[in-house]
């Protein structure tokens, strides 16, 4: 049974809904016809300098007379300038390197990056749980924006290490590569996810200060930092009597202002995914994530599953119809361990599979994934045919067929895993993925014999999926054989642009026939398309795939934007637009199509989110005129803001937009597609796992969990804002 505290009621499906629904940061008021703030604009525009005028002499630019001499002089000086030796050769000392250049380590120096650090320590933590020592590891986000986390593992080694001749304490925390997860003989660890000794020592070169307190052999050791370089010695204490069985390590960082980009804020919502993945994957491990103010605790979550990944895949499948029970296995070879639990769902038609190395997600796949995917589709075509529920020897379920519905975590377990790069996002191991393969035949192949209800509605499933994709054929061919470089075969309602150049072409997806207009008669024709939707798009959540080909609207969206067959494999470069916007009106209706158009993205071609190709346009909700001044506010606390700003007797025009129809050609472009002033939001998937849960959940076939939301979130609602 899970233990799951929470600080509220909701389950925490509702919350995560609530969060996404209820959390928005209100924009600023614009106002033109001067340029935006740049920290809001996510696209700037390009800046061509003019070549300064050349005096001409009988046609011929003066530069051209220049004597040979002085040229060659000034190029003397330049080579002299620029001369490589020796003395041009840096060498940075220690972790100098990593605050050089921290995106190597961490990724980038923003929000990401900046959560990096919690994870690098983390990891570490968890590691000492996979080795059997540690059981426990709290989290806590402080009010100044530092983050400490304690685990009750072995903590770190204290002693003099025999190369460096310092304790081992500061060995790790101001050396590259120094760690006890290397493997061979004198590894402290037979499975590790921290494999390079970098993780900790990066943390310490990019943060400000850095405090780590080490109990063992009962004592307490302590020792300060700033910047990767020791401010203290490493001091010891003797606990008392009590205590004195305590052991563990503590790190305690606050990230450094000057290496980061943005505002250094830890966001809970976020560590708290990835902690939730950590106690799925360790079913022995408690973990708690606390965050403070005003030295009091205002969020606090405590996350322990024992039922591991079965718990997971329940969890992911919350909202959904499930054909049977989770099925769950393990198996263990040459210190590899796999494990992995699946369950196939009757009302969802898509696949989410997430692959693990060493509680590590690797979010590109890898062996682990491969093997599972190509021993899964090959034991469910031997089962079919041997069962005769396919009797014809010619006709096979492939492998989309066969995951469709289907819910699949696997986490292995490797002692020498090859990850590729410091992000470990891909697993190379080959002998993982011949594990896999034999794990997955033999276990799937015994439950599913012994289960043969469970094999026929898993069956049934695959065949249904075979069928919608034969009737869906004629669709598809006509997808695939359409040449999105003929003009004959673009939908009649894109407004095209000149440009070619797919990396500087944008389109905007626009609600109806009267936003289109104002949308093609505003924008740069340039490198500026439109697409104007007819009504509300298809819920693909509910529909098969045969459904989704037939639709009109979505086979104008496919073939408009270029994005092929769904289950292909993405290429960007067929993609006839790198920028897709959704713009719709600022209303409820304009918040469906949108949030349909993201479900289509999302399930037909999640790789668009990935490479950053997905935005969403902000239009303004009221324009103010005073005078000869105007203003646009985005809601109502821009506009009342901004008449805060005005004299009390002072005389304006507040207009209110319906819709983007009601927007003149002019005003469309000054305030949602000008890239220097516009406002988009551009979106991107974070959490996978969490992502497939909103939608799911908001655009699923079960209503009564929309209910229940509904039902929790009425509280929190302002009825003053509701559009009725």
């Amino acid at each position: 049974m899970a233990l799951l505290l929470r600080p509220s009621a909701p389950p925490p499906h509702l919350r995560l809904l609530l969060r996404r629904l209820l959390s928005t940061a209100p924009a600023p008021p614009r106002l033109l016809p001067g340029p935006s703030p740049s920290a809001r604009l996510l696209f700037r525009p390009r800046v061509v300098a003019a070549a300064a005028a050349v005096p001409q002499r009988n046609g011929v630019a003066a530069r051209a007379l220049m004597s040979s001499t002085a040229a060659s002089d000034a190029m003397q000086e330049k080579r002299v300038a620029g001369e490589y030796t020796a003395a041009n050769v840096q060498v940075l000392e220690a972790l100098d390197g990593v605050r050089k250049r921290p995106g190597m380590y961490i990724g980038s120096t923003g929000p990401r990056g900046l959560h990096h650090l919690v994870y690098e320590i983390l990891d570490n933590a968890v590691d000492e749980a996979q080795a059997g020592y540690a059981t426990e590891i709290n989290v806590v986000l402080h009010e100044d924006n530092s983050v400490s986390i304690t685990d009750n593992g072995r903590g770190i080694p204290t002693d003099i290490h025999p190369q460096t001749k310092k304790s081992c304490v500061e060995t790790v925390l101001t050396l590259m590569h120094a760690g006890g997860k290397f493997g061979g003989s004198t590894s402290s660890y037979s499975v590790a996810g921290g494999l390079h000794g970098v993780g900790l020592s990066v943390v310490n070169a990019l943060s400000e200060a850095l405090e780590v307190t080490v109990c063992r052999d009962g004592n307490e050791y302590r020792q300060s930092y700033s910047r990767g370089k020791p401010l203290t010695s490493l001091s010891s204490t003797r606990l008392p009597d009590e205590s004195s069985s305590r052991q563990g390590s503590c790190i305690r960082f606050w990230p450094d202002k000057e290496i980061f980009t943005t505002t250094i804020e830890f966001d809970f919502n976020t560590i708290s995914s990835r902690i939730r993945e950590l106690a799925f994957l360790n079913p022995e491990l408690r973990i708690t994530l606390t965050k403070e103010e005003d030295d009091a605790q205002v969020q606090h979550n405590e996350y322990c599953y024992a039922g591991g990944l079965v718990e997971y895949v329940a969890w992911l499948n919350t909202d959904k119809k499930p054909l049977h029970d989770p099925i769950a296995f393990r198996k263990e070879l040459d210190g590899i361990i796999v494990d992995v639990s699946l369950q196939w769902c009757s009302d969802s038609y898509s696949d989410t599979v997430l692959g693990y190395a060493n509680s590590i997600r690797t979010i590109d796949g890898g062996t682990h994934i491969e093997g599972l995917k190509t021993s899964l589709t090959r034991t469910i075509n031997n089962l079919a045919k041997k069962s005769k529920t396919i009797k014809d020897k010619d006709i096979s379920l492939s492998g989309e067929h066969v995951r469709e519905g289907m819910t699949c975590i696997i986490s292995v377990k490797v002692p020498n895993p090859e990850f590729e790069g410091q992000t470990k996002t891909r697993l190379g191991n080959p002998e993982v993925r011949k594990i896999v393969e034999q794990s997955v035949q033999e276990n799937l192949t015994e439950y599913l014999e012994l289960h043969p209800d469970v094999l026929d509605s898993i069956l049934s499933k695959s065949l249904n999926a075979l069928k919608a994709a034969l009737a869906a054929k004629r669709a598809r061919e006509l997808v695939r054989t359409k040449s999105v470089l003929k003009s004959s075969s673009l939908p009649g309602k894109l407004a095209d642009c000149a440009s070619s150049d797919p990396a500087e072409s944008e389109i905007f997806i626009v609600e109806g026939d009267s936003a289109g207009g104002s949308a093609k008669q505003g924008r740069d024709r340039k490198f500026q398309a439109i697409l104007p939707l007819r009504g509300k798009i298809l819920n693909i959540e509910r529909r098969d795939e045969a459904a989704m080909y037939k639709n009109e609207e979505i086979q104008n969206l496919i073939l408009g934007l270029g994005l092929g067959v769904k289950g292909e494999d993405f290429k960007k470069e067929a993609l006839r637009y790198h920028k897709i916007v959704i713009l719709t009106d600022a209303d409820v209706d304009g918040a469906h199509i949108r949030t349909l158009l993201l479900t289509f993205f999302f399930r037909y071609q999640r790789a668009l989110f990935d490479e950053g190709c997905i935005y969403v346009g902000v239009p303004p909700l009221y324009k103010v005129e005073r005078g000869k001044q105007v203003h646009y506010c985005y809601d109502e606390a821009d506009l009342k803001e901004l008449v805060n700003t005005f004299p009390t007797n002072a005389s304006y025009n507040t207009q209110r937009f319906k819709g983007l129809g009601e927007m003149m050609p002019l005003q469309l472009w000054e305030t949602t597609m000008d890239p220097e002033r516009r406002l988009l939001k551009q979106l991107t998937v974070d959490d996978a796992a969490e992502a497939n849960i909103v939608f799911s959940s908001l655009m699923g076939s079960r209503v009564e969990y929309r209910k229940e939301l509904i039902q929790k979130a009425a509280s929190m609602v302002n009825l003053e804002h509701l559009d009725i």
